[in-house]
């Protein structure tokens, strides 16, 4: 997964949330658009759109942006952070087996989720879905336990994203036999979790605050999720699939775009192209 896009009303305040209290990097401010990240990843893209609305509630759109730290301790000094500094964000922790996940929200109402994986081998499948939970998850022992570490470099991706949808059979529909997305976990009719290679999942789909949903208005929130694929062979390949299954594309060549049944824009990028993620005029 590739950065996050946020469409954003105050962008000072939110460059300040992300760069001071959640410890992201401001990789480069141009104008409206600011982009923030770990190392040379770029991990949430602001994009300043103050003449729109925030969204209608119990509409599709994100659910959460989940960053994977590196180390415990990397994470662990993420979380104090944000709660020494913005204590009233804090929403939430679990142990979902694969990994110790953290929640907050945004001073715009974008999720959150903060987390560490443990080491694929303490991963459990079962006719190919992955065991989770969501077992208690102290935040203060965690940061006491971890916190005494040597932190890394500081290293953070994009883990997964998170979004809010009208219906499950319509996201399996999309992300599995469209997009072509393994399904690796499934929780009845109001969630869905996928992932490419092996993975516990890079997209996950509920309808916990969106059942019924239809498609969404331009709004606040969710501007576009960044999928990467190995190569600009994999996009045309990806490109044909979708128009076979009449799915609207836009093909410059390098990335495809297209928008899931909910108005949610996808943008996909071949590794080699990964650095036009942070242009400006890359965003919507």
């Amino acid at each position: 997964m590739g950065a996050v896009t946020l469409r954003v009303g105050n962008l000072d305040a939110m460059i300040a949330y992300y760069r001071d209290i959640v410890t992201l990097e401001l990789q480069s401010h141009d104008g409206p658009v600011a982009v923030l990240g770990r190392g040379h990843v770029p991990l949430v893209i602001l994009h300043h759109a103050p003449e729109l609305a925030a969204a209608e509630p119990r509409s599709a759109g994100l659910y959460h942006t989940a960053i994977l730290f590196d180390t415990q301790a990397d994470l662990a000094a993420a979380v104090y952070s944000i709660g020494t500094k913005s204590p009233g964000t804090f929403t939430g922790s679990a142990d979902h087996l694969v990994s110790q996940a953290f929640y907050f929200t945004d001073p715009e109402g974008n999720g959150i989720e903060l987390y560490w994986d443990r080491d694929r081998t303490q991963w459990s499948w079962t006719h190919g879905q992955v065991e989770m939970a969501s077992l208690y998850l102290d935040p203060n022992a965690f940061i006491s336990e971890h916190m005494s570490q040597e932190p890394s470099a500081g290293h953070a991706i994009v883990g997964h994203v998170h979004l809010s949808v009208g219906d499950v059979a319509s996201a399996r529909e999309f992300y599995v036999n469209r997009l072509g997305f393994e399904a690796t976990a499934n929780f009845g009719p109001s969630a869905l979790f996928v992932s490419a290679g092996g993975y516990h999942h890079h997209m996950a789909m509920n309808t916990w605050e969106s059942s019924g949903s239809g498609k969404r208005r331009l709004a606040l929130g969710l501007g576009e999720i960044s999928i990467i694929v190995p190569t600009t062979d994999d996009i045309g390949a990806l490109g044909e699939r979708m128009t076979h299954y009449g799915v609207d594309t836009r093909h410059d060549g390098q990335t495809l775009n297209f928008d899931d049944p909910w108005a949610n824009r996808i943008l996909v990028r071949a590794a080699d192209h990964t650095n036009a993620a942070a242009d400006p005029v890359a965003t919507p």
